[in-house]
C-alpha cells in the first residue's frame, strides 16, 4: 500500500490518510469543504463548499498521478436533498465528459455542520511511481 499525502488538500483531522493506493486503485477519504490551510468557513454557501470539497478530492487524485478521467466511483453526502441539483451542476463542470459511477446520499447533518462531503475510488495508471506517495 502507498499512502497519499498532499499539502494541496485539507490535512486529515483524524486517524486516516487522504488517500490509499492499493493494487492500482486509489481510495480517497471523505473530503469536507476545509481549505488546504485548515481554515473552516461554515457560513460559505453550498456552491463554495462543494467546490472546496471537490478541489480537495482532485488534489489527492492528482498527487497519486490520476485525473478526473480515472475516477471509477464517487459518493457524495449532502445535508439536504435540495442541494443535489447544484452539486450535480458543479460536479459535471469539474469532471467534464467522464461519467464515473456515483451516489448522492442525503443526510441530516455532516461533521462541523458542513453541507457536503465527497469520497471516491479511482484507477491509478501503472507503474505507480509517484514522488508524492509515502510508503
Amino acid at each position: 500500500m502507498k499512502l497519499i499525502q498532499t499539502p494541496n488538500a485539507s490535512k486529515p483531522a483524524g486517524h486516516y490518510s487522504q488517500g490509499v493506493v492499493y493494487q492500482g486503485t486509489l481510495y480517497i477519504s471523505g473530503q469536507l469543504p476545509v481549505n488546504p490551510n485548515g481554515a473552516h468557513n461554515l457560513e460559505a454557501p453550498f456552491s463554495e463548499q462543494a467546490n472546496i470539497a471537490l478541489n480537495n478530492l482532485f488534489a489527492i487524485l492528482e498527487a497519486a498521478g490520476g485525473s478526473a478521467s480515472d475516477l471509477i466511483k464517487v459518493t457524495v453526502y449532502v445535508a439536504g436533498v435540495q442541494h443535489w441539483p447544484e452539486f450535480d451542476r458543479i460536479y459535471s463542470e469539474m469532471v467534464g465528459e467522464h461519467r464515473p459511477a456515483r451516489a448522492v446520499v442525503p443526510v441530516p447533518e455532516l461533521h462541523h455542520g458542513y453541507l457536503v462531503e465527497v469520497e471516491a475510488v479511482a484507477r491509478i495508471p501503472e507503474p505507480a511511481q509517484y514522488p508524492d506517495l509515502e510508503s
